[in-house]
């Protein structure tokens, strides 16, 4: 009976709905994040560096995921309770603060509707249980982590790592491969890219990723078994591949400067979780 509610709710939309007005929230705290961990890593790079000098730590305000409240950063207005309200606020204030009219960057409610879409669609896709609850999760963090990458080239630890937990974790019961499966994933995702790494190093003598793609894709082995890293390292060189290109052709980008890998990786773990065995179906069909 009771399983069958549940089936119920999923179907009527009532759960994906509701998924989809939390992660409308969460969006919101993803865009500070987004915004303040790489800040709050380069103040602790910038403190250990002045202990070993013998050095006073640098002054400056003191950032957390919390504290100080945001602001406008060109006048430095109090961001209200009104004028936080993921979507609302920002279409209701034209996209610009209320203070200075200064825009505020369409970027914070596309994070917001991104996160909302995503988690819905998960629970609609998985359903009630375990499944969904995890799927939505590892969506949060790899919305955070692309984003930040994209902006300093950083995939912070702080989220890579308890992600690759979390992935031992759900599939201790088998939420999405057994947990054999997510140990090996997690060794051959770290494993594999660490190898690309020293061989193009090797070869070029130059660095041609860094260590938290390593940590990852080792996270997503963690989350979706080995055998789907094959797939996953496809896509995101396939879709990097053409983004780079495109980046290269369109917007002249230089060929020397880096581009994050963290994106390509989230949004081909994505499809993979999603419709990684059609994928695989599908190709092994069309090569047969």
């Amino acid at each position: 009976m009771e399983n069958s509610l549940l089936q119920t709710l999923t179907a009527a939309g009532v759960f994906p709905a509701v998924c989809g007005v939390i992660g409308l929230l969460v969006g919101s705290f993803l865009n500070v994040v987004i915004h303040r961990l790489p800040r709050m890593m380069e103040r602790e790079w910038q403190c250990q560096c002045a202990e070993l000098r013998g050095e006073e730590a640098p002054r400056g305000e003191t950032v957390s995921l919390v504290k100080p409240r945001s602001r406008c950063p060109a006048c430095g207005h109090a961001i209200s309770a009104l004028e936080n309200i993921p979507l609302v606020s920002w279409l209701f204030l034209r996209g610009k603060c209320s203070a200075c009219q200064a825009p505020i960057s369409i970027r914070y409610p596309l994070v917001e509707a991104l996160t909302a879409l995503l988690s819905a669609f998960a629970a609609a896709h998985f359903g009630f249980g375990w499944g969904a609850f995890g799927a939505i999760l590892l969506i949060w963090s790899l919305i955070a982590l692309s984003f930040i990458d994209f902006d300093t080239t950083y995939l912070p630890d702080a989220i890579t790592l308890p992600l690759l937990w979390c992935g031992l974790l759900f599939n201790l019961g088998g939420a999405y491969t057994d947990i054999s499966s997510a140990v090996i994933g997690a060794m051959a995702g770290y494993l594999s890219l660490w190898l690309v790494y020293w061989g193009f190093k090797w070869l070029t003598g130059k660095e041609g990723m860094g260590y938290g793609d390593f940590k990852l894709l080792a996270a997503l082995g963690a989350w979706l078994g080995w055998q789907i890293l094959p797939l996953i390292v496809l896509l995101s060189s396939v879709i990097g591949a053409i983004v780079g290109v495109a980046l290269i052709a369109l917007v002249k980008r230089g060929r020397n400067i880096p581009i994050p890998f963290g994106p390509y990786l989230a949004f081909a773990c994505l499809l993979a979780l999603f419709w990684g065995q059609e994928i695989t179906q599908s190709y092994l069909r069309f090569i047969s």
